[in-house]
């Protein structure tokens, strides 16, 4: 590419920057009808005029081959916190890519006029806009897919907090009732939370009830293994309870080995145990008349 080509591109864009802007603007308004209610006009006039003139200074300072230069990392910002917010507002990945590709039909129709007597310098031009424009929008694409990806990960962390949550049921007892699968990453947010809850409470004893984990293997053992044996480090008495039958046959038919961890039937055996570990006496009171 030589220079002259680039300084027609980046010429064209300075002396027809207001007509391109407004073409542009309203390409960006037609693909963008039915999604009118995330983005009003007037900001997506102020957006779209801080890119283009961005876009200008870099087309005219840069190559138009390798947007990864110095001079292409103010039009990459910009477009990547454009992705970004535009993920989080719950725009689509080619709605977002859009910003960028909808400029090539205000561009195209200006190289048209100036340079429509020259076929090879036209076509060389129109070609090279379009490789650069084309590089733009899947860098949005890309920018956009992990900022989506950041927030579904962010959501299923959020889940699983709300999904293990540790539960005081007495001076010095906790409980961690647990419901769904087992894997390695939930037992981590297990442990954090219960660990956590220990320190802040400063229980001696913690009940893992199982009753809504629907099977039991080897791993959901060693997990569930790993739980109390980290609890203890922390000083605090382990309870397994919601034990049911077929779980404990899964349990012996996997040859699995509590050691000397209490297991209990239910929740209600579990806290009847802790109340007498901690010297609680329950009592059944007749009803008042």
């Amino acid at each position: 590419m030589t220079t002259s080509r680039q300084s027609r591109i980046a010429e064209i864009l300075t002396r027809h920057e207001k007509p391109i802007l407004e073409e542009w603007l309203r390409e960006q308004l037609d693909a963008l009808t039915a999604r009118q209610d995330l983005i009003s006009e007037s900001d997506l006039r102020i957006q779209s005029a801080e890119f283009l003139g961005l876009f200008t200074s870099a087309c005219r300072a840069g190559s138009l081959t390798d947007i990864t230069t110095v001079e292409w990392k103010p039009v990459q910002d910009f477009l990547a916190g454009v992705s970004r917010s535009r993920a989080l507002q719950g725009f689509s990945p080619s709605e977002t890519a859009t910003v960028v590709f909808s400029l090539k039909q205000p561009l195209f129709a200006r190289l048209r006029k100036e340079l429509g007597a020259d076929a090879a310098a036209l076509a060389d031009e129109m070609w090279t806009a379009t490789v650069l424009l084309d590089k733009l929008g899947l860098y949005t694409t890309e920018v956009f897919q992990k900022a989506r990806e950041e927030v579904i990960k962010r959501q299923q962390l959020e889940m699983l907090e709300l999904s293990t949550p540790v539960v005081k049921l007495w001076d010095g007892v906790l409980a961690v009732p647990l419901i769904g699968t087992l894997d390695s990453v939930r037992t981590q947010v297990v442990m954090d939370n219960l660990l956590q809850s220990i320190v802040e409470t400063g229980s001696t004893i913690a009940i893992v009830d199982i009753t809504g984990v629907p099977t039991v293997d080897t791993l959901v053992a060693q997990h569930l293994l790993k739980t109390v044996s980290a609890a203890r480090l922390m000083g605090a008495q382990c309870i397994i309870s919601g034990i049911r039958p077929q779980i404990a046959q899964t349990i012996v038919q996997l040859g699995v080995e509590f050691g000397d961890v209490v297991t209990k039937a239910s929740l209600a055996d579990a806290l009847a145990h802790a109340f007498r570990l901690i010297g609680c006496t329950v009592t059944r009171q007749a009803p008042r008349a």
